[in-house]
């Protein structure tokens, strides 16, 4: 651990602070439907799209409606994108003859990128076409990455709102989102990393010879606009199969920084907009606190593990922390932190492989995601992942005062606590009871590279980001087989709209209420006390039901390593 080490974290957190304010305001102004400065060129074409879709921009939608049209919508993407898997061998850009993907890793796929995970049991390079990479995953890059945004609006207004029975309109917001969010911000960025050495070209695959007088073949393509949309939108799913440790995906120093900022940025904005639309951006800060001590505490951990590195090596004279998996260029104060970042975010994007940490580092990711992804969240579900934390630590303030619990006018009572609870403990039911079936299924064993302790940690991590729609992995697990495409599937399914629905609920619940002015007996929400509250919530939920798996997976593997006790690959 290093002086210049803290510098880098703490420089990257400021400018992530300073973002807040005028994206928040930016996202409010158009999520209001008001005017913008980039309305004169791009409200004709928002006219021109809600007239070829047939919507009324000015008529709501209760969230059952709402939620429906997000699922249909979400139908039509999985069907479009695996077809174009199943059928890429006959359809152009294809410039490397890429052949059909499999039915099981097509659906496995399909499912990945509509949920916003993006975990990917294949390499791009060698198994997807341009095509697909473009119309197919980018295309849902976009797409799923909107819908997160848009659903914790629909959740902030029913906070927001007061004696109403609708909550927005979907095709508005995700049109909204797209248009004035996602995609100017992605043109600039897309610009950006191709400044910095990333290719974004339809050509082919282009052939070198080595040193040896050997033909290589060095995949390119159209990266740079998948890598813009997989960082901001925090979906993670890389063009190439090494992710954002390939140096087409993430070649410098500075596009490593820019692409730490990105994944931050929208899900941390997300928190003054919610102060904005309830009347109080001191609310909005206080989420974001709650965020930036689990984070800061993550980040902490984890540079101190990967600095330490591993008394085994240090006893061979192998000093320096541990570079195992790490890639020279970014060191390990910066591969730690993206490791964090990306976990803390629901992004999955990678710089460094997380199955080579050490086991006090590698938990740290794998604890990100367990905890819901809250921590800033992927775009728009940390947003309302984290809401739903406050509403059951309000619901215990409740209980130790002796009132209904209020949380910014609104009383909080026994439907939205029980959505709340219902949302969150449906995660740990498929983290845990899908690597219970997998530990013992003789298919599924056989696709772990190694023994003992760190093999169930692989099994563990896979189903723990698949379920919170991050989709990074402890590297070792062979994931392309018919159970783990299916089961991870049906996580990921799960993981989204299982949480998502119990949100609407919510929303839908609290913008028919009333809203209540503040009293002598109110429990405050902006101060110190909200946020070790909700912190300690957080953390007492999490202890409590993911402690007994850790403690079989990364706690004893870091116990037999302080003994001298080490674990060899099959």
């Amino acid at each position: 651990m290093t002086a210049i080490g803290w510098l880098q974290i703490l420089i990257y957190c400021a400018i992530v602070a300073a973002l807040v304010v005028p994206l928040g305001g930016y996202m409010t102004r158009v999520f209001n439907g008001e005017r913008t400065f980039l309305s004169p060129v791009l409200r004709p074409v928002e006219a021109a799209l809600y007239w070829i879709g047939g919507v009324d921009e000015r008529r709501e939608q209760h969230w059952v409606t709402y939620t429906v049209s997000m699922l249909f919508f979400h139908v039509g993407g999985f069907l479009i994108l695996y077809a174009l898997m199943r059928l890429q061998a006959h359809l152009p850009f294809n410039p490397a003859e890429q052949s059909a993907v499999a039915q099981d890793l097509s659906f496995n796929t399909a499912v990945s990128f509509i949920t916003n995970t993006n975990w990917q049991n294949y390499g791009g390079e060698s198994t997807m076409s341009y095509l697909v990479q473009m119309l197919g995953l980018t295309h849902q890059n976009f797409l799923s990455a909107a819908t997160g945004i848009v659903l914790a609006v629909a959740l902030i207004r029913g906070f927001a709102r007061a004696s109403m029975r609708t909550i927005g309109n979907f095709w508005v917001d995700i049109t909204r989102c797209t248009l004035y969010i996602l995609l100017p911000i992605c043109i600039v960025y897309a610009l950006f990393l191709v400044w910095q050495g990333i290719p974004q070209t339809l050509g082919p695959y282009v052939e070198a010879a080595t040193l040896e007088g050997a033909k290589q073949t060095i995949a390119v393509g159209p990266v740079a606009s998948q890598i813009a949309i997989k960082m901001l939108g925090t979906n993670g799913g890389g063009f190439f199969n090494a992710n954002a440790s390939h140096p087409f995906e993430n070649p410098t120093a500075l596009s490593n920084f820019v692409q730490m900022i990105s994944i931050f940025t929208i899900g941390a904005a997300l928190t003054n907009v919610f102060g904005r639309m309830v009347g109080n951006q001191r609310q909005g800060w206080a989420i974001l606190a709650v965020m930036g001590v689990l984070f800061i505490a993550g980040v902490i951990v984890c540079y101190w593990a990967e600095a330490h590195g591993n008394d085994a090596f240090t006893a061979m004279g192998l000093t320096g922390g541990n570079m195992e998996g790490k890639e020279v260029r970014f060191g390990i104060v910066a591969s730690a932190l993206f490791a964090v970042i990306t976990t803390a975010a629901s992004c999955g994007a990678v710089n460094a492989m997380h199955d080579s940490f050490t086991a006090l580092g590698g938990m740290i990711p794998l604890i990100n995601i367990q905890l819901g992804e809250i921590i800033v969240g992927g775009v728009g579900a940390g947003m309302y992942g984290m809401l739903l934390f406050v509403i059951i630590s309000i619901f215990v303030a409740g209980l130790m005062v002796g009132r209904t619990p209020e949380y910014v006018g609104k009383k909080i009572e026994a439907k939205e606590v029980k959505m709340a609870m219902l949302a969150i403990l449906i995660l740990p039911l498929m983290y845990l009871g899908w690597t219970a079936v997998a530990v013992v299924t003789p298919a599924a064993v056989a696709s772990m590279a190694n023994p003992g302790p760190h093999g169930f940690t692989e099994v563990l991590y896979a189903y723990t980001s698949q379920t919170g729609n991050n989709g990074s992995a402890f590297a070792g697990l062979s994931g392309n087989t018919l159970f783990y495409n299916l089961t991870g599937a049906c996580a990921m399914l799960v993981g989204r709209f299982w949480m998502i629905i119990p949100a609407m609920a919510i929303a839908g619940s609290l913008a028919e209420k009333k809203s209540i002015p503040p009293s002598s007996g109110t429990f405050p929400t902006t101060g110190g006390l909200f946020v070790g509250l909700v912190v300690g919530v957080i953390v007492i939920i999490g202890g409590l039901t993911f402690f007994p798996a850790l403690a079989l997976g990364l706690i004893v593997e870091q116990l037999a390593m302080a003994a001298g006790t080490l674990f060899a690959s099959n």
